[in-house]
């Protein structure tokens, strides 16, 4: 087993101004006006990592009353490792091997009024995206970076994406593409019907896809002549927003039966509008979610993958939160215990499920969005999840994506794992226990 010693320094409190939202499927708390955020410091170095107790003692006997020493032990994880399909797919899907959200960035947006284009990519806290944050992204070891886009505020009444804003998003799309990572890009917060976006019920069934055909006929086309490292992703987390079913299906509920039919019509429509745009377009691969991108959203019997003129070129994109209890709810539990089923069995259960309907049959699955938030400090539980999660995920044949919204303090979901401002790791110990069992 791996040890760390971790020194957490108690953070020093500030006040922040701003409301905070959340969602309930994970991972998009923001704030509507600028917030000051105070970034709990962990830091660790080589040197300490490997370093004893009593070295430990000694180096920091100076700031002995400033300082909490708690060991962090990455668990042996010994998982084996399901068979897999020996297809270009799935094997695509495994070269990502872990990702990152570049979250409450380009995905943030503001219904009622109308900011200047570029003033978006910090609405919610978070600084301007450089090149060297991708980089040090890339450093810590992840291979994919995913960045969720809203479009609905930079587009006139007939769909147009004003260029001021799709060059931003192509700028930091070639950072990352230049720095030698994958790319994932997508319609992110457009869902909402203030947005005017898409919204998967018969009344709105028309717009939607009007909608999808025309923002990703203008993506397609401005990206078309890049290679298979960039991947496009029709939807986020497309939904009855504000239903008693937003965030779970009901197979017997009719509104949820027509939803999945028109994200059916939806992923079609993406599929077939990129495919036409030409270049290497015609055999990107491509991402499609179900109902809510949960996994139930993939499982259930209504959802059916698009059709292709490319054989196997369609990843599914689930997302998974889970255990609920312990990522997302509040309060929930804190707790991650590798030894409880009650921990456990919630995430073998679905990724076994979408192995076996999926992933064994060589059909490619990613989690585009995953991670467990910050609660009260519960660093120990946090990396047991990482090493679990990421683990029984490479053992199917998944590979996931985790959520980073650059919360740190606050009401909202703490899932910040890098501070933006000077490109550094918060939580070195759940990064490295995510990167040892992506390999």
């Amino acid at each position: 087993m791996k040890r760390i010693i971790v020194m957490m320094l108690i953070p020093m409190m500030l006040l922040g101004c701003g409301r905070t939202e959340t969602s309930q499927n994970g991972g998009e708390a923001f704030s509507t006006e600028e917030a000051e955020v105070s970034h709990s410091a962990y830091s660790i170095s080589e040197s300490t990592a490997l370093s004893t107790d009593n070295d430990a003692d000694e180096n920091n006997a100076d700031v002995e009353d400033e300082t909490v020493m708690e060991e962090i032990i990455i668990p042996d994880m010994d998982i084996t490792k399901k068979d897999l399909p020996d297809n270009e797919a799935i094997a695509f899907v495994e070269a990502m091997k872990l990702g990152y959200n570049l979250g409450n960035t380009f995905d943030s947006y503001v219904d009622g009024s109308q900011m200047a284009d570029l003033s978006y990519e910090t609405a919610w806290g978070n600084p301007k995206t450089t090149q060297e944050f991708i980089k040090a992204v890339h450093a810590a070891g992840f291979e994919t970076i995913r960045i969720p886009v809203s479009w609905h505020n930079h587009v006139d009444e007939d769909f147009n994406i004003n260029e001021e804003w799709m060059e931003r998003v192509q700028e930091v799309v070639d950072m990352a593409i230049n720095d030698g990572m994958y790319v994932i890009i997508n319609i992110h917060h457009d869902n909402h019907l203030e947005a005017n976006g898409f919204y998967p019920d018969d009344d709105h069934k028309d717009q939607s896809l009007e909608y999808v055909e025309k923002i990703w006929s203008q993506i397609a086309d401005r990206f078309k002549e890049y290679d298979d490292k960039l991947i496009f992703e029709a939807l986020n987390e497309p939904r009855l927003v504000g239903h008693d079913n937003e965030w779970w299906i009901d197979e017997t509920n009719s509104d949820c039966i027509s939803a999945i039919a028109i994200i059916n019509e939806l992923n079609q429509k993406f599929v077939d509008v990129v495919r036409a745009s030409g270049g290497q377009n015609a055999s990107r691969y491509l991402m499609c979610p179900g109902y809510c991108a949960s996994p139930e959203g993939v499982l259930n019997e209504g959802f059916v993958i698009p059709t292709d003129t490319e054989e196997n070129k369609i990843i599914l994109s689930i997302h998974a939160y889970r255990p609920y209890s312990f990522a997302l709810e509040s309060p929930g539990t804190d707790t991650f215990d590798l030894n409880s089923s009650e921990s456990v069995s919630e995430v073998d259960s679905f990724m076994s499920s979408i192995y076996n309907k999926y992933v064994s049959k060589g059909i490619p699955v990613v989690i585009g969005e995953c991670g467990c938030v910050d609660k009260n400090g519960n660093l120990r539980d946090r990396v047991n999840w990482a090493a679990f999660y990421t683990a029984t995920a490479k053992s199917y044949g998944l590979t996931q994506c985790m959520w980073d919204n650059g919360q740190f303090s606050g009401d909202g979901e703490l899932f910040g794992l890098f501070n933006r401002t000077d490109n550094t790791v918060v939580f070195p110990d759940i990064i490295n226990a995510l990167v040892k069992y992506s390999e």
